[in-house]
């Protein structure tokens, strides 16, 4: 069905049939007593020759309406192209009221499958698909329906889902890939189970009464909109539409679009004015036009506006309210809907600057589409899921059962004060999953997953002890906590790692949360350091190790040797010394005469929104270089990391600092960098590297080396330095 027909709680259609009603069998049903669960709407009559649905068009069903299964118009008695409307007398759908639907399993609706079935023509996937004509209600009711207005904004009371309508030019290739790249972006802002995105064409905009169920309509495209056309626009406005244009030639109220060819596809700083009057600063692509007004005009804008940091402060962001109904449209001349990788984009540096501002970007889109009445709220977190007990290494399982069975209590758990893992052969749905409270399944043969192979992941993982027995979820509140329970028993041999695909309740530093979208690499290891050993002296250098084993293991992959992955003090994992793509938390208790440390690792693989992810590295390579170097997989990088971290460690205790300290420069950001001690007004001061513990050094003016702290109060480690007390 190639997605294109949404239905409620996840049912999957099968099949699709159209069927002819007699008259007989809807007077019984008419005489009925009203099923509450399902009514067939009221249609209104057939639709005119003009507007007529395409035959290859498939009609579309709102997700949030259980009593519609389809909407095709029933031909009356006699006639079949449904060009004419249908007699009073002729008892076609169209003219039952509120009649029952029965259940699959009712008899009488089962003779019905005797009626005539006509085929179903499906949209084809080369083709962009009109927008469907919806026969379930007056055009009118629903156009008042969705005119009301609930604190300043367009409601759909239909019990439809509201569409979001993309008019993306009139050549069908050209539209369809169009209409990808900016349905892509914001479907990455709004909630999509809230809403349906359509591409609307030309004949459909012109046809159809797409406005009854439009809560906004998108306009991208550089073409000049026709007439016709623009009266449509103009009057969905007039009736309190709500309208964007992105980088589109379509103004109104006094408004002109005007070429200045110097700034076309040039990198521009924008200085955007929210609608509580704060302003934000981001690079963004000029789609090479600027708004001006009519002479003689005086124009009442709304609050939102973005103008270039130039001479000419050129407009490229207007809000226009319209008409007397709510009507308003914000129209933008900057590439809001590219992504920093686009194709137009070809300078690194202005790949380097449109990454820089990406998360502004997204927030620039969610304020406008909030002020249009679209809910962009923080989507409800996802659903927790089963963990899974898996071995890297075959030899490994028989032992890991065993000592599993004498230590779980009698009703198959081991509890932590974080979190109590129940052990488990299988999983049935009614088992409840609390963060508190995590079933593991231990059924190997059972295990898929399509965010986590185990064949890459055993591929790719060379080490002798760390990493070999995985706790592995789709979805868990964070990995930092599954260990715990387990950390100070389980054999060393079997070093213990909790993978996630999802975390809902990810840990920074402090307080912070660590945002874990799909395509992050999310992990925590644990790692046994003996007190007494190089390492055990100087603890503060596992984070360094860890930091450090992310780069590598990417670094290291032939060919990938020049993706500028870099570490920066203390735990960060940065692209050049730009952006940070992720991070690592260090948790260590001491027992006895053994560090028992939990690692805690994120960086982003492939997700490239909001920020940077290491395959937009990899894809502006290619770009750059003419290079095809592939896509870089989460497990595969886990596994590489692991076994990167386990030889670090290895030189470290063999050599101690000096062992690995030169890899660690090859790759740091702080080279020659300046920072200030004490506040922005403190003495100036040099970055020359680690001591012999692991923390920062500095070269004072004087020329004197000291190390230096965080003041333990600033987000940025690498602000606000002190220089601690001499014992």
């Amino acid at each position: 069905m190639e997605d294109r027909l949404q239905m409620a709680d996840g049912l999957v259609p099968q099949k699709i049939v159209s069927v002819h009603l007699q008259d007989h069998t809807l007077k019984a049903l008419e005489d009925q007593p009203a099923n509450k669960q399902a009514q067939i709407l009221p249609q209104s009559p057939e639709p005119s020759a003009e507007s007529k649905p395409e035959p290859d068009v498939m009609e579309h069903v709102g997700r949030d309406d259980p009593k519609v299964l389809g909407a095709q118009p029933i031909p009356g008695k006699g006639g079949a192209s449904g060009s004419e409307p249908a007699e009073e007398g002729d008892r076609g759908v169209g003219s039952v009221e509120h009649c029952p639907l029965h259940l699959s399993s009712c008899h009488e609706c089962l003779e019905l499958e005797n009626s005539t079935i006509e085929s179903v023509m499906f949209a084809s996937a080369e083709n962009i698909p009109d927008l469907p004509y919806d026969h379930s209600g007056s055009s009118e009711d629903v156009a008042d329906d969705i005119r009301l207005e609930r604190e300043g904004r367009r409601v759909n009371i239909t019990g439809k889902a509201p569409n979001i309508l993309f008019y993306v030019g009139s050549a069908p290739q050209e539209a369809l890939d169009r209409f990808q790249e900016v349905r892509l972006v914001l479907a990455d802002c709004v909630d999509t189970d809230s809403y349906t995105l359509y591409h609307l064409s030309r004949e459909s905009a012109l046809r159809d009464p797409w406005s009854d169920n439009c809560l906004l309509l998108v306009i991208a495209t550089q073409e000049a909109i026709p007439e016709d056309l623009s009266q449509k626009f103009m009057a969905y406005l007039s009736q309190g539409g709500k309208v964007l244009g992105l980088c589109s030639s379509f103004t109104f109220a006094g408004f002109q679009v005007t070429s200045k060819s110097v700034l076309k596809e040039t990198v521009q700083n924008l200085i955007f004015s929210k609608a509580d009057q704060t302003q934000l600063k981001l690079s963004v692509l000029s789609s090479g036009y600027v708004f001006e007004e009519d002479p003689g005009e005086r124009l009442s804008l709304g609050k939102l506006k973005g103008h270039l940091e130039n001479e000419d402060q050129d407009r490229l962001i207007v809000q226009v309210p319209f008409g007397t109904h709510g009507g308003e449209a914000v129209l933008c001349q900057a590439h809001l809907e590219l992504p920093p990788g686009s194709s137009v984009v070809q300078a690194r540096e202005d790949f380097d600057l449109l990454k820089s501002s990406n998360s502004r970007r997204y927030e620039v889109l969610r304020e406008i589409l909030t002020t249009l009445g679209l809910n962009c709220d923080i989507r409800q977190a996802p659903a927790l899921t089963p963990l899974h007990l898996l071995p890297a290494a075959e030899e490994i399982w028989d032992p890991l059962m065993r000592w599993l069975g004498k230590h779980v209590d009698p009703e198959g758990v081991i509890k932590s004060s974080k979190v109590s893992l129940k052990f488990l052969s299988s999983y049935t749905s009614e088992i409840e999953i609390t963060p508190s409270a995590l079933p593991v399944v231990t059924d190997v043969e059972a295990f898929s997953s399509e965010d986590f192979n185990l064949d890459i992941y055993r591929q790719n993982l060379q080490t002798e002890r760390l990493g070999k027995v995985i706790l592995f979820a789709e979805v868990t509140p964070t990995t930092m906590n599954l260990l715990e329970g387990l950390m100070f028993e389980i054999p060393q041999e079997m070093g213990l790692i909790a993978i996630a695909v999802r975390q809902t309740q990810g840990k920074g530093r402090g307080a912070n949360a660590w945002l874990s979208p799909m395509g992050c690499a999310l992990f925590t290891l644990l790692i046994s350091i003996p007190l007494r050993s190089q390492l055990g002296q100087r603890i503060p250098f596992v984070q360094h190790l860890m930091s450090l084993a992310v780069v590598e293991a990417v670094r290291s992959i032939p060919e990938y040797q020049d993706i500028n992955l870099r570490v920066k003090w203390p735990n960060d994992i940065y692209y050049s010394d730009l952006m940070k793509l992720g991070g690592v938390l260090v948790n260590s208790t001491l027992l006895g005469e053994t560090f028992y440390i939990l690692i805690g690792c994120g960086f982003n693989v492939s997700n490239s929104n909001p920020t940077i992810c290491i395959n937009d590295l990899v894809a502006e390579y290619n770009k750059q270089h003419r290079t095809e170097l592939k896509p870089l997989r989460t497990d595969s990088l886990i596994a590489r990391t692991v076994t990167v971290l386990e030889k670090l460690i290895d030189t470290f205790q063999d050599k101690g600092p000096n062992g690995v300290l030169p890899l660690y420069y090859k790759y740091w950001v702080h080279s020659g960098q300046r920072v200030r001690l004490g506040s922005l007004e403190g003495p100036e001061v040099w970055l020359v590297g680690l001591d012999d513990s692991g923390f920062l050094q500095v070269q004072q003016e004087d020329g004197k080396v000291v190390t230096v702290h965080p003041d333990g109060n600033s987000f940025d480690m690498l602000r606000n330095l002190i220089v601690p007390k001499q014992q």
